[in-house]
């Protein structure tokens, strides 16, 4: 039997399951029941004569059978969501949700703000938040515009820059009354910082400045971006942090303020397809309006 013939949902659950390596896992990802998932496959399995994955215990193993269908069954995939695009494109009601992904960071606080007076001034729109660090896939429709500090790389986004975002040295005042304030950018190894845990952009940040700083310099590490905000916020030392959020955490300062650290470039991306669809037009062109300015702001700080 050609794969273009089968039922389009046993297709999708079959790669769900190649994809995850699991039925749970599957079932997780397309918000579905297990024993649902468990059904479709057999179902699949029965129409194709021949089982599609060996079961183990700690997943499933796809048969040569499902390796050799996964290309034509993930064409049907991309079918299906430039067709799901397509109709999305041309809805011209405001009404609904919009589904927007951007960083952890970004999420708690630069965003919420702005969708607060989003929801004043258009409240028949919904909006689904995605704080997520992994690069959400704009083409599946796992969201329908992402904030980024990466710009997108794939063709059919459209990306727009919005601009440099500022990452100062920071610390409460709290801190500082009981540490002092440094002066120069020397005078940041003296103090406890605040840095990561497995990845070393601080380090190579203070290499760039001539300085080799070992990974047990800093007292606090942790590669949550929530985690460490609130580790700056709470006064247990000195962070490298985004300039916009300092206003979200009373009696944080930032320091050194001669000091210039590389910016973070913030992208507005948006499926080309799905622009034209009002509802997601109109936030699109709120956050790339209300976005910049937000930035700016935070410099006068």
């Amino acid at each position: 039997m050609a794969l273009e013939h089968l039922d389009w949902t046993l297709v999708r659950s079959f790669l769900a399951v190649l994809d995850a390596g699991s039925l749970m896992g599957a079932a997780r990802a397309l918000k579905a029941q297990q024993p649902t998932l468990s059904r479709q496959i057999a179902a699949l399995e029965a129409q194709l004569g021949a089982p599609l994955f060996e079961r183990t215990g700690r997943g499933v193993v796809p048969t040569a059978l499902a390796l050799t269908l996964a290309d034509g069954a993930r064409r049907m995939a991309d079918g299906a969501d430039a067709m799901a695009l397509a109709l999305a494109g041309q809805q011209s009601d405001t009404a609904g949700t919009v589904r927007i992904t951007t960083s952890a960071v970004a999420a708690t606080w630069l965003l919420p703000p702005l969708l607060a007076e989003l929801q004043q001034a258009e409240p028949q729109i919904q909006v689904e938040l995605v704080a997520s660090n992994a690069l959400t896939n704009l083409l599946r429709r796992e969201a329908d515009i992402a904030v980024r500090m990466v710009r997108p790389a794939q063709g059919s986004l459209v990306a727009k820059k919005l601009g440099e975002i500022d990452i100062v040295p920071a610390a409460h005042e709290r801190y500082v009354a009981r540490a002092g304030t440094p002066r120069e950018p020397a005078d940041l190894l003296r103090h406890r910082l605040i840095g990561f845990d497995r990845d070393d952009g601080i380090r190579r940040g203070f290499a760039a400045l001539g300085f080799e700083v070992p990974r047990e310099a800093f007292a606090l590490r942790t590669d949550d971006q929530v985690a460490y905000g609130q580790l700056v916020a709470a006064g247990a030392g000195i962070g490298f942090v985004t300039r916009y959020c300092i206003a979200a955490w009373p009696g944080v300062k930032p320091l050194l303020p001669a000091l210039k650290l590389p910016t973070l470039p913030c992208w507005l991306a948006v499926h080309r397809e799905i622009r034209g669809n009002a509802r997601v037009r109109r936030v699109y062109d709120f956050l790339a309006e209300a976005l910049p300015p937000a930035f700016a702001a935070s410099r006068s700080r």
